[in-house]
């Protein structure tokens, strides 16, 4: 399914998830670009919410550049199958290989703003990332693994504290959406 209708299809959980999707939808018709780093002004990103089998913690890494724990994630990079972008960004970054898709599709969207930054020596403006989460399950016991240009720590955070541990304000509002979410899906 394409990108376009994947996110027609998708029924916003919110009101921030509404306007979020009017405006993705907007961005896939106005820029023919979104899918890449070359739109300065937004593109696509996936995420992942990782949960244990018992639906108790989360797996997150420790973000080197926003020096917070947070999900795990990376930009489209030209890939229209974002959720094939979320299943190698989450191996990729946490070393865990066996992942198992809980969501029917996207699990959530929401737009984010990337403030500037240095990333690999170059200075990167602000921007807007059109975020797409997807929720898998993985075993709590498979090894993990530290990505050391990206993150330097990886771990398991018990649900109730996930919003304790990352000093990303403007993440623990959708942090909390997304471990709401949890209790509509079935086991």
């Amino acid at each position: 399914m394409k990108l376009r209708e994947q996110l027609e299809n998708y029924i916003p959980y919110n009101e921030q998830e509404t306007n979020d999707k009017d405006i993705m939808l907007e961005c896939l018709e106005r820029y023919d670009d979104v899918l890449k780093r070359d739109n300065r002004i937004c593109h696509f990103t996936a995420s992942n919410w990782i949960v244990n089998k018992q639906r108790t913690k989360i797996l997150m890494a420790y973000h080197n550049i926003y020096k917070s724990w947070a999900w795990t994630g990376g930009h489209a990079d030209g890939e229209a199958d974002l959720c094939q972008v979320a299943w190698k960004e989450a191996k990729e970054e946490t070393g865990v290989q066996n992942l198992k898709l809980l969501s029917d599709g996207i699990y959530a969207i929401q737009i984010l703003t990337v403030n500037s930054h240095i990333k690999k020596g170059k200075f990167i403006s602000d921007h807007l990332h059109l975020d797409c989460c997807f929720l898998f399950e993985a075993d709590e016991e498979e090894l993990l693994q530290i990505k050391e240009d990206e993150n330097s720590a990886v771990g398991w955070i018990e649900i109730e504290r996930v919003t304790e541990v990352t000093s990303e304000e403007k993440m623990r509002p959708i942090y909390a959406k997304l471990n709401e979410k949890l209790g509509n899906i079935k086991s």
